[in-house]
Formats: C-alpha cells, sequence, structure tokens
C-alpha cells in the first residue's frame, strides 16, 4: 500500500515508521524543513528506543521516505493518516483541533482518486464528521472515505505496542474503506492481533474511555497511597492484592506522584469537556483530574515534611524529571509541579535524568543539571527520586549516605525497601507505606 503521514511528531513517526517495517510504502510529511532535513539524516527528535535502527532500516529499503510536499504525497496515496498534535485548548480543558482541521483542508485539495483519510491524532468524538465535512466543501469532486484509527502506544514501549498490540480499532463505514484498513493491518491480522471495526463515534470514544479508566486507575491508587500513609497500611501489598484478581488486574496499581504525559493529562481534560458539552458530565473524571493535581501538590508536603519544613538555602537532589522512564517526554510530568516548588522555597536543586535535559533545560530555570546520581547527591541534604529510571533502581545506598550531607530520600516511587534504606542509614519516606 503507499501511505502518507501527515506530521511527523511522537504518533506520526513512530506509526510510519512502523507501517513501513510492515511492508508498506510510507512518506511522512511535515510544515518543518529542520524536521525533515533531520530525519533524512537519520535524526530522530524524539526518544523511543528502537525507533532509529527501525527507521534506518526502512529508508535503507526504499519503504520510507520524508517531505515538505503534501500535495505530491497525498496524490499518489492510498490511505493519508492524521498524525498531527491535538492539544488542551487554552482556557477551556478542549482538545484543539486546529491542526487536525488545517491538515484536511490541504488533504482535501490534493486528492486524486479514491483515498481513505485516516484520523490516528486523538480527537473528540464528532472529530471524523467534521474532517468529512470539511474535505467535501473544500472538493466535492472527491473521492473518498474517512476512518478513524486511534493509537494506543506506550512511550517508551511504542514499537512493541505498535508491532503486537492488544488490540486495533477502526472506525469505519464503507466496504471499500474497510478492505483498505484491512489491507493495510494484514500484518497484524496474520499474527492474530484483535481488530475492532466499529463506527466513527464508538472509535473516537474508545481511545477517551480507555485513557480516562487507566488515569482512574493510578488516581484511585495514589487515594488509598494517602489513606494507607493514615491507617498503617502497605500500598504495595494492597496493590498486590488487589492486582491478583482478574477483573482487577495488576497494571497501573503502582502508587507514586501523579499521572503526567502526552495523553493522560490531556485526554481526560477532553473527555470532562466532552461530557460537559452534551450534558452527560463525567463526574469521576472530573475528580479524577482534581485529585491528580492534589497528588502532585500532596508530594511537595512530603518532601517539606522530610526536610524539617523547609528547604531554603538546601541542596535538594531530584532524579529524573522525565513523566516516566525510556522518554523523554516532559509534558504535564508531577516534575514540572513539585521542582518549581522546591526552587521556589529556595532549594538548590541538583537535577540528573539520562533524557530530561533536552525539554528540561527550558521548562525547569533555576536548577543545575548533573550526569551522575552520585554527582547529584553529593553534599546534598535530600535525594528526591521522582522517575524510576534503571539506573535510579539499583543505587548503593551505602554510598548514598556517604556522599550526602544529611542523608534523607523521598522514595516517590517506592523502588526501595524501606528496611534497606534505613539500614544503610537513610532517613527516608515513600508513598502509602
Amino acid at each position: 500500500m503507499q501511505l502518507t503521514m501527515i506530521g511527523t511528531g511522537y504518533v506520526g513517526l513512530v506509526s510510519g515508521v512502523c507501517f513501513s517495517d510492515f511492508g508498506h510504502d510510507v512518506i511522512c510529511v511535515d510544515k518543518m524543513p529542520e524536521k525533515i532535513t533531520a530525519l533524512e539524516n537519520g535524526e530522530i527528535p524524539i526518544y523511543e528506543p528502537g525507533l532509529d535502527e527501525l527507521l534506518a532500516r526502512n529508508v535503507a529499503a526504499e519503504r520510507l521516505s520524508f517531505t515538505l510536499d503534501l500535495a505530491t504525497a497525498v496524490a499518489q496515496a492510498d490511505a493519508v493518516f492524521i498524525g498531527v498534535g491535538t492539544p488542551t485548548r487554552r482556557g477551556d480543558g478542549h482538545a484543539d483541533l486546529t491542526y487536525v482541521y488545517d491538515a484536511a483542508r490541504e488533504i482535501a485539495r490534493a486528492l486524486n482518486g479514491y483515498t481513505v483519510v485516516v484520523t490516528k491524532s486523538t480527537v473528540p468524538v464528532g472529530t471524523n464528521r467534521e474532517i468529512e465535512r470539511i474535505i467535501r466543501e473544500e472538493n466535492p469532486d472527491a473521492d473518498f472515505d474517512v476512518a478513524s484509527n486511534p493509537e494506543f502506544l506506550r512511550e517508551g514501549a511504542a514499537i512493541e505496542d505498535f508491532m503486537r498490540p492488544d488490540r486495533v480499532v477502526v472506525g469505519v463505514e464503507s466496504d471499500r474503506a474497510t478492505d483498505v484498513m484491512a489491507k493495510i493491518y494484514r500484518p497484524l491480522a496474520l499474527r492474530e492481533a484483535p481488530i475492532v471495526y466499529t463506527d466513527l463515534e464508538s472509535a473516537e470514544m474508545i481511545k477517551y474511555a480507555a485513557n480516562a479508566f487507566l488515569a482512574t486507575k493510578i488516581t484511585f491508587i495514589n487515594e488509598i497511597a494517602a489513606l494507607c500513609e493514615k491507617v498503617g497500611a502497605d500500598v504495595k501489598s494492597v496493590s498486590k492484592g488487589m492486582g491478583m484478581d482478574a477483573r482487577i488486574g495488576n497494571k497501573f496499581l503502582h502508587a507514586g506522584p501523579g499521572y503526567g504525559g502526552s495523553c493522560f493529562p490531556k485526554d481526560t481534560k477532553a473527555l470532562a469537556r466532552i461530557g460537559q458539552e452534551h450534558a452527560a458530565p463525567i463526574q469521576i473524571v472530573e475528580a479524577v483530574i482534581d485529585i491528580n493535581e492534589a497528588t502532585k501538590r500532596r508530594m511537595i508536603d512530603k518532601v517539606m515534611q522530610l526536610c524539617d519544613d523547609s528547604v531554603n538555602g538546601k541542596k535538594i537532589a531530584v532524579l529524573g524529571v522525565t513523566f516516566k522512564p525510556n522518554t523523554d517526554d516532559m509534558r504535564d510530568s508531577p516534575s514540572l509541579t513539585i521542582v518549581p516548588a522546591l526552587v521556589g522555597a529556595g532549594a538548590n536543586v541538583h537535577v540528573v535524568d539520562p533524557q530530561g535535559l533536552k525539554e528540561g533545560e527550558a521548562l525547569l530555570p533555576g536548577v543545575t543539571w548533573q550526569d551522575d546520581p552520585y554527582k547529584a547527591m553529593r553534599n546534598a541534604e535530600a535525594v528526591i527520586l521522582l522517575t524510576e529510571w534503571n539506573e535510579f533502581r539499583a543505587l548503593d545506598l551505602e554510598r548514598v549516605v556517604k556522599v550526602m550531607k544529611d542523608p534523607r530520600m523521598a522514595d516517590l516511587r517506592n523502588v526501595y525497601d524501606p528496611k534497606d534504606a534505613e539500614e544503610a542509614g537513610l532517613t527516608y519516606v515513600s508513598v502509602g507505606r
């Protein structure tokens, strides 16, 4: 199949590269010349393990290319995917669909022969109908169908998720479009990956409902963790006992400083807004949004208590600032709430993160960046483990105690056993224990 991907951000680039690895001929389009030049040189603008090797392999096989020329790329495509950003709109929490609708207008003017226009971006219910209306308005003679094909990629494991998905969701309403989408995903069908064909609105809703449910699980266990601290229970034991119930499952039941990233904050806000607009408020999701912000603030209180209610003039080491390991994504990371609060309270904050500097340097002014955790902790009066990168999971706790001026640790990911930490000589706090 001849496929065109509009947008080379996280969703567009990962999807385009993986489709090319299926054997399709893929052209990725972007408006930014510097991005296209970098990609043509094999330079990846995001950090995603394995993506650089996969890109290089498919470029070498001449199945993957990059261009600024949207019109030519669309004209030769069997399917055109919209993979542009849908950030939260300032003021009302709704998804900003400007880039999606602009792409639809450009696609409309370039269509040549029957084409399926597929929305990969996460969009509110009704967006695909509007895309269809825009295209028909721009090009009444166009021969096309619209499909909804939301992505379910976890940052840090996106290639595995694309190649071995739990399910593929396709919203489509014509036999011709169904046939095209079936051909595109034939490599996965041959591996017996579940493919759910449904209508446009249901496909759009599946994406939002799935992300909101996962965000709710995280928020629920964080609330339980707060209660565990009050009553003397251990949230790790509680999570384990809950997760053994097959109806619940153990994923997303890890207490911590709150969720962040490119999906959960944006999608929960958008779903809440959709509910309000249709007079069917999703009160659980609205509560999840509020509680998640409160959870981040509660972590600040935890650190302050560890430091005898003052960090003024104290050196504080922060291990990890990306919203999760194996990504450079800082969007809505808990660190963006916690670290500025410490800096504002007078702390001398030293940060180490394997991939966080690229985005974090601008987002976290007033901190000192280090490339080694022990260097960051040298003469520190507290260390905060904020993102559980592998290199922070096996610290030599006795060495930590030796290099610190005052060995105190706030383990906000529950990486270490409290007994081990205390035996090493740390004054130690964690979440829900």
